[in-house]
């Protein structure tokens, strides 16, 4: 039997889709008349994020899970054992994602693979007439998001980032509190991504390249990505790599989002520059430790400050996140603090809640969190039926990556400062910066 190429897989992956999508009606585009209507889902990517966002699928009232797609037989082995455990049924186990896509039982598909096979997994989907949950963050590339909006308008697909936070109610009620003026006019806010390690850990060393693992298809898992030869860091801890992730801002794309959703959903800034560099550690790994960004927008500003060093800072933990506490917001490593001419708000991602502030440390309005998955997972399930646009469509999930790509892009080209055309998404006058911004894809 001859071997199927990346090229030929991705070829006949879009031929064949199209082909779906402009034969008969699929079950899910005629949807709306019944909210108890069973919906089959597919999982992409059988990771411990994928399982994690998939089990709670699988649980919900006439969901059912029909296939995981995944090109390691023990991971997708163990998601199909779990998720039979929650529905009674065992998923059926594919490494081809064209199974997936041919069968037209499937409503639904939760992409949770590594980052550089988020906007490409995501047309295919809406090609073939499927609607989309695609995990943070939702592209590597602006270009890619772009694409990955406008498939999903062209096929009037729903589809889904994994930004859970816009379905938590207490990030409804920080939004709506904003919008009606209580802190006054809002000129500045500080997004928080300060961790202990970034992704790849430290220090990193990449080892020697070698020979994939038997029956795995190094090929196939990189897809769009540049080809390199097989490397178990590479592998194993993608996200430390330009050619799979963003690197740390990826997991910053949560509190950068939930910025935007507080604000009002700001369109793109006008301009970005950073500062930082990759200082603890003399070592392989290419993401920055210290990355200190600035976005202005026409009168307002944002900083991120993106960092992977410090232990002083730590995430929310799960008894404040889903109890009746607040963190302790100067140590919170993953807060958003929002400046308005009457007062200033703390606002926790993934529950932590928020607290509005005025002179003397004063609380004068606030509201406990929750953790916001068990509102946004069903939210998906929700529109699949209805049609209706989800909480984080993917319109808002590409803005508020690109303010990720900006960062990254900004120190990528020497810390500098670049000026953003939002209407064409490019770069002014900077051609450089503009290499950074075209969909990403292998060269044929």
């Amino acid at each position: 039997m001859s071997r199927i190429t990346r090229r030929d897989f991705v070829n006949k992956s879009v031929q064949g889709a199209a082909v779906l999508a402009a034969g008969a009606s699929v079950r899910s585009a005629a949807r709306g008349e019944s909210a108890n209507e069973k919906v089959v889902v597919a999982l992409l990517g059988a990771g411990g994020r994928g399982r994690h966002v998939m089990r709670q699928m699988a649980a919900l009232e006439n969901v059912e899970c029909k296939f995981v797609c995944d090109l390691e037989d023990s991971r997708g082995g163990g998601a199909v054992a779990e998720l039979e455990k929650i529905q009674g049924s065992a998923p059926k186990f594919t490494k081809e994602m064209r199974e997936v896509f041919d069968d037209k039982d499937v409503d639904g598909v939760l992409i949770a693979t590594p980052e550089q096979w988020h906007a490409l997994g995501t047309v295919l989907v809406c090609q073939a007439g499927k609607d989309v949950y695609v995990e943070k963050c939702i592209s590597r590339k602006i270009g890619e998001g772009r694409k990955m909006v406008e498939a999903a308008r062209k096929y009037k697909r729903i589809v889904q980032a994994g930004t859970q936070s816009r379905s938590g109610p207490y990030t409804f009620a920080a939004r709506e509190y904003i919008k009606e003026g209580k802190l006054g006019d809002v000129l500045y806010a500080k997004v928080y991504n300060m961790l202990g390690s970034v992704y790849g850990g430290y220090p990193l060393r990449k080892p020697a390249d070698g020979n994939p693992p038997a029956g795995f298809d190094w090929d196939k898992w990189l897809g769009p990505a540049p080809e390199r030869p097989y490397n178990s860091a590479a592998h194993r801890n993608w996200h430390g790599y330009w050619d799979f992730s963003g690197g740390n801002s990826s997991d910053g794309i949560h509190e950068l989002d939930l910025a935007r959703m507080a604000l009002g959903d700001p369109p793109h800034p006008n301009s970005v520059t950073c500062v930082g560099g990759r200082w603890r550690y003399d070592d392989d790994g290419q993401m920055p430790d210290v990355h200190i960004v600035s976005f202005q927008f026409d009168k307002m500003a944002i900083t991120f400050e993106n960092t992977g060093f410090t232990p002083v800072c730590t995430k929310t933990p799960g008894n404040i996140r889903a109890g009746k506490e607040f963190p302790y917001w100067p140590q919170n490593s993953t807060r958003i603090e929002i400046y308005g001419t009457k007062g200033m708000m703390y606002l926790g991602r993934h529950g932590g809640g928020w607290q509005v502030k005025v002179a003397h440390g004063k609380v004068t309005d606030q509201q406990f969190g929750d953790v916001p998955d068990k509102w946004h997972v069903p939210n998906f399930i929700d529109c699949i039926r209805t049609r209706k646009l989800p909480n984080a469509d993917v319109e808002q999930g590409h803005l508020s990556a690109c303010l990720e790509h900006l960062g990254n892009i900004a120190y990528r080209t020497g810390n500098q400062k670049l000026v953003f055309d939002g209407v064409t998404e490019t770069f002014v006058d900077n051609d450089e910066a503009n290499q950074h911004v075209k969909s990403a894809g292998r060269k044929q």
